[in-house]
């Protein structure tokens, strides 16, 4: 495995930043992700200690990422699976019902 990486400048909230990572394009994507969130933030409150807003930024991607985790785990349970075929089967019964209906029709 190449563990070699290569620097990439990004900017956020007005700073350049050296970063190091072996895929420029998603280095480059986060950063402007943070950018977004940091403006985001500074652009709702009041404050312009760049710290509050990293810290409040950080704390909003945070709360995106735990609820997009409870959905996953939500979705990825057992009980969510069996609903899934459950639905699946009932489906595919009405399909044939209907499929099955227009054979003898035609």
């Amino acid at each position: 495995m190449d563990n070699d990486t290569s620097a990439i400048t990004v900017d956020i909230y007005d700073q350049t930043y050296r970063l190091r990572g072996n895929d420029r394009a998603y280095v480059e994507r986060l950063a402007a992700l943070v950018d977004t969130k940091m403006r985001a933030v500074a652009a709702y409150g009041r404050t312009a200690d760049s710290l509050r807003v990293a810290v409040l930024a950080a704390l909003n991607i945070a709360d995106e990422l735990l609820q997009l985790q409870q959905k996953y785990e939500a979705a990825a349970s057992p009980d969510a699976a069996e609903a899934l075929r459950t639905r699946a089967h009932s489906l595919t019964g009405l399909l044939d019902e209907v499929l099955g209906g227009e054979r003898k029709a035609g």
